[in-house]
């Protein structure tokens, strides 16, 4: 059991989960955040407070943002529009089928030498950049990298709102892409119209995938679309599934009417059990 709290580089953006030691900073409050290219400022979005987890394995806030932090921010957040502007403008003039998406700076150190910037694009196929990369070198003065992200990098780094209502998954918490296949709709019985089921990346959804362990489970032991039936209502057939009340749809032979059967009332393993251990007098 430990203290943890949350930060965020940008607003909405994705939430880091860190241990804040012997700080106790609250919402709205600018801390230091530490990362690769040294402490970052981030602006805390949920106050330290006692979580049962282990938090062992989070990284520790290294401090408060002063002054001099904020003005260091300030600075790589300018240098980072105006990168984002020439990349723009020289693309144009270059004539290539690129897209910015986003632009990240790195001030130099004397270890680290000469200011740093990647830019992050995406792009129909490999694009030969050299002479890109060299003309913007010459504008911004200082040492430039290209990167190609996939269309659901490129979601995670813009961000947006799903057809849910909801941020973005991979904006948010989402940490690795797992597999997605067209099957895991059909198991959900999801209609397949591409707009239903794609996200704002164009690729099927992330979301997909939560659910489907349960249609899965489900699937094994539930009776299958018109499988016959004994509910406690009476005889009939199986006409649809509701995995989500773990119940199937039942039309019943007396009147034709439907009734909704929990699946566990209806599956013949359970109903063998119930005639054995519970018979009728």
């Amino acid at each position: 059991m430990g203290m943890l709290c949350a930060v965020s580089f940008n607003r909405y953006g994705r939430l880091y989960y860190l241990d804040p030691g012997e700080l106790r900073p609250q919402v709205g409050d600018r801390v230091l955040v530490p990362t690769d290219d040294g402490p970052e400022v981030a602006e805390c979005v949920w106050a330290a407070q006692w979580v049962s987890e282990d938090t062992d394995g989070f990284p520790k806030l290294a401090g408060p943002a002063g002054d001099e932090d904020m003005r260091r921010d300030e600075v790589l957040r300018r240098r980072k529009a105006d990168a984002k502007v020439a990349a723009k403008r020289l693309i144009r003039e270059h004539g290539l089928p690129m897209k910015v998406v986003a632009v990240d700076h790195v001030l130099g150190t004397p270890e680290t030498g000469s200011d740093r910037t990647t830019i992050y694009f995406t792009a129909p196929h490999r694009v030969d950049f050299r002479s890109l990369v060299r003309d913007l070198g010459a504008t911004l003065h200082c040492r430039v990298e290209l990167r190609q992200l996939s269309a659901r990098d490129s979601a995670r780094v813009q961000g947006g709102i799903g057809s849910c209502g909801r941020d973005l998954c991979c904006a948010t918490f989402l940490t690795d892409f797992e597999p997605v296949t067209i099957r895991m709709a059909k198991d959900q019985d999801l209609p397949l119209n591409p707009l239903r089921i794609s996200g704002a990346c164009g690729r099927l959804m992330c979301c997909l995938k939560y659910e489907h362990p349960l249609y899965q489970r489900f699937q094994e032991s539930a009776p299958a679309v018109g499988t016959r039936v004994d509910t406690p209502q009476g005889e009939g057939k199986v006409v649809g599934h509701s995995v989500p009340r773990d119940a199937v749809t039942v039309r019943l032979d007396a009147d034709g009417s439907r009734c909704q059967c929990s699946r566990a009332s209806v599956c013949a393993p359970r109903q063998s059990h119930d005639q054995h251990y519970n018979p009728s007098p």
